[in-house]
């Protein structure tokens, strides 16, 4: 029988067809909206995609349109900027169509920061039409560089032509038929004013038609190396110190339709100065007739690309494989080696009767798991239902059970410290007792990533019952009312729905993950000394223990490749319960007090969005202030 979900998403998909009715519908829809239950589910009725490209234009209208005053304080502030350096924006054109490269190297000289330089191959072109063009730019403005090969050498050995024109201090790279905004390397300055010792700068982006129609924008978390892994996260637009560029070699011509993805890879590996500016400053192009390198030999670069990122495993003594996802052009599952010998995990489950819950969850992690060697720690808070002590005395049996008493009232922190002390295990992973097993392989692929080095806790792909989104990954400094702490990113959305720019599907570094499933290592555990049980008995405290972790250097990692279900909070109620509320209230104002700038910064979920929502809503206001009014 179809669920209410689906039949819900069929009639919408019916009543689009009448304007009056479908504005009708979409009132009641933002009502529902205004309910924590009702946003869940028109999240997972609509997609999580938060605005139409027509409601996107309006922001832009109103949020990224500069005006004359604009102009001039942007000239202003290039003024005061301690340093201006040269950008030499590199450019590779190979029969294009003549009006769209006119227009790329038109949104070059609009520029209002004056300080660079376009340099500019011709990859062979038959005919003399793109090369006479070129000579025309070049004639009508001193900074334009153009240099052209006798022959057609591809996409890499082109940029490695044009590049070898640039004499600035940092490189800018943009195809021969996008568009660069005319605040872009004013921005760009800017952000290497305020961070000299960058050596990598990127932006945000959006799509542009032969109209000049603006959609579909990129709004980027901050560097990922984990997303880096399974897709190109960063182009466009990308500036690159030159001397670092000059020291890699230039881009690679085995690369050919992933030589950005590989430059970026093997860059990374050499430097973690790298920005990113939270706004849109590059438009791609399409639907248009010229058509992209990428798109013309998708095949060809996806294969490129897998090759780069298995490169980069290998080259920094990660033992993994790489392959690509069927059916999503372009995007990547890597596989890591699970350590030999493997590592002891000891599951810790807090529990107070609901034998029901706990049924399902001992019998999925003992019986429905393929990971050896583990134990399970049952830590029992006061049980006393002859159900569950049942439940104790036949899982007992197992060697790998082992019961903790811990009486008293419920503090989460507390009774999960207890648990780590009693742990054999190398690595600790903290599960809810409402969690229920999906696949048997969610263990190891845990493991996988819990045991590199630079990681210091990892979470899990969760599903409520119904199917729908619960948790990927922690948003900072979101929810409602303006004591904001964090929230789950997309929570209620449907379950098979991809998220901006797949990151529901992809593996990513986040700020943090919920402990109803946290890997840590033990060793990880001690150096930041487990969890609060004094400040946050009940809430939060998870996040507080990854805000620990990141503050000491380590990464976090979400991975949609361990799936489980979640009945969340089925065992303890809801914090926002009136017995609860005072509780809660008090560790939110810990919250606050011990991480407030941080909650408001998340790297991963940028000031471009509403922090109401957690679905990439653009702000109204967005909470950026331009660099030309600090």
């Amino acid at each position: 029988m179809p669920s209410l979900r689906s039949t819900t998403a069929a009639a919408l998909r019916v009543v689009r067809r009448w304007p009056p009715v479908h504005a009708a519908v979409h009132a009641l829809a933002v009502a529902m909206t205004r309910t924590r239950w009702g946003e869940r589910f028109v999240r997972s009725v609509v997609g999580p995609e938060a605005q139409t490209d027509a409601q996107y234009r309006a922001w832009i209208d109103r949020y990224d349109t500069l005006t004359d005053d604009d102009r001039a304080a942007i000239r202003a502030h290039i003024d005061r900027l301690a340093q201006r350096p040269l950008i030499s924006v590199v450019m590779t054109c190979w029969r294009s169509d003549l009006r769209l490269l006119d227009e790329a190297i038109a949104s070059v000289r609009a520029q209002l920061y004056p300080y660079w330089e376009l340099c500019i191959a011709d990859d062979g072109t038959p005919g003399e039409a793109v090369w006479a063009a070129l000579q025309a730019h070049a004639a009508a403005e001193p900074r334009i560089r153009i240099v052209r090969r006798e022959a057609n050498g591809g996409i890499a050995a082109a940029t490695n032509s044009a590049l070898a024109l640039a004499t600035g201090a940092f490189v800018a790279f943009l195809d021969h038929d996008d568009l660069l905004s005319e605040r872009a390397l004013y921005e760009v300055a800017a952000e290497l004013d305020a961070h000299p010792d960058a050596d990598i700068v990127f932006s945000d982006e959006d799509k542009i038609d032969a109209r000049g129609v603006r959609s579909q924008p990129a709004h980027k978390t901050d560097w990922n190396g984990e997303l880096m892994l399974s897709v190109n996260a960063v182009n466009h637009l990308t500036v690159m110190r030159r001397s670092l560029v000059e020291a890699l070699g230039g881009v690679r011509e085995a690369f050919d339709g992933a030589q950005d993805h590989d430059l970026l890879l093997r860059a990374s590996e050499r430097t973690g100065r790298i920005r990113h500016i939270p706004w849109v400053l590059y438009h791609w192009r399409w639907q248009g007739r010229q058509g992209s390198y990428s798109r013309a030999r998708a095949d060809q670069c996806a294969e490129a690309s897998r090759r780069a990122v298995q490169e980069h495993l290998d080259r920094t003594a990660q033992a993994a494989t790489v392959a690509r996802v069927p059916g999503r052009q372009g995007w990547l599952r890597v596989r890591r080696a699970l350590p030999e010998p493997r590592p002891l995990v000891s599951v810790i489950v807090p529990t107070r009767d609901r034998a029901e819950l706990l049924t399902r969850c001992a019998d999925g992690v003992l019986a429905a798991t393929d990971y050896a060697p583990l134990e399970l720690l049952i830590v029992d808070n006061g049980s006393e239902e002859p159900a569950t002590l049942a439940l104790f005395e036949r899982v007992a049996a197992d060697p790998r059970v082992r019961i903790l008493a811990a009486p008293g009232p419920f503090n989460f922190a507390a009774l999960n410290n207890l648990a780590a002390r009693e742990a054999k295990g190398e690595v600790l992973l903290l599960l809810n007792n409402d969690i229920g097993v999906r696949e048997p392989g969610w263990l190891g692929e845990l493991v996988a990533q819990a045991v590199r080095p630079n990681v210091g806790a990892v979470g899990a792909k969760l599903y409520y019952p119904d199917g729908a989104l619960q948790h990927a990954g922690v948003v900072l400094g979101t929810g409602g009312g303006p004591d904001r702490v964090a929230g789950h990113l997309y929570a209620g959305a449907a379950g098979d729905h991809l998220g901006a720019q797949g990151h529901l599907v992809l593996p990513r570094n986040v700020s943090a993950v919920t402990a109803a499933c946290l890997m840590i290592r033990k060793a990880v555990w001690d150096e930041v000394g487990g969890m609060d049980e004094a400040g946050l008995a009940v809430a939060f405290n998870d996040v507080d223990l990854c805000l620990k972790v990141r503050a000491k250097g380590y990464d976090i990692v979400w991975t949609p490749y361990a799936a489980l279900d979640h009945h969340e909070s089925a065992s303890r109620g809801s914090d926002l319960a009136p017995e609860a509320a005072a509780r809660f209230a008090r560790e939110v104002a810990v919250m606050r007090d011990r991480w407030g700038p941080v909650l408001d910064a998340d790297p991963f979920y940028g000031p471009v969005f509403d922090r109401r929502f957690t679905n990439h809503r653009l702000g109204a206001p967005p909470d950026r202030a331009a660099p030309w009014l600090k």
